[in-house]
């Protein structure tokens, strides 16, 4: 009996270690009909969500609809009273060069790519905008858009 215990301790402990990234904030942004529109910007409110020189990650879940190998975003973020602290444009690779095969994890016909940007959000922001920059109206494909901020 006792190796049972033991046993059933250490998988709850490896269950515990493994669900922990450290992650102190993470927000998706679900798309309507799986379309980006070229003005469907896309803000989450960061709150009082500590920033101190983290490691910040760009999400996007897409299907095999996505006609392209990248995405290009716009990343604007704003301190509290509404003024731009930065206004980059990102280019996230989706699908393999070589291979042409989908970059991040998936389930079916469905991906989701982490893209690290290093140090992107100042300490002073409060909400983040993205955008989609593909000189296109309409970004079928694309079903939802996040942000995740490490410790």
């Amino acid at each position: 009996m006792n190796k049972v215990n033991f046993c059933l301790l250490t998988l709850l402990i490896l269950v515990f270690s493994a669900c922990s990234d450290e992650r102190i904030y993470e927000d998706f942004k679900s798309l309507p009909n799986q379309t980006w529109g070229i003005t469907d910007s896309l803000t989450f409110d960061l709150g009082d969500v500590k920033l101190i020189n983290t490691p910040d990650l760009v999400a996007v879940k897409f299907n095999e609809e996505y006609a392209f190998s990248n995405c290009y975003l716009r990343i604007i973020s704003k301190d509290s009273s509404g003024v731009t602290l930065d206004n980059k444009l990102v280019n996230m690779i989706l699908f393999d060069p070589k291979s042409g095969e989908p970059l991040g994890e998936g389930f079916g016909n469905s991906y989701t790519r982490y893209d690290t940007l290093p140090f992107l959000f100042h300490q002073n922001t409060k909400s983040v905008t993205l955008l989609q920059y593909m000189r296109q109206d309409q970004l079928p494909g694309v079903e939802a858009v996040g942000i995740k901020i490490l410790e």
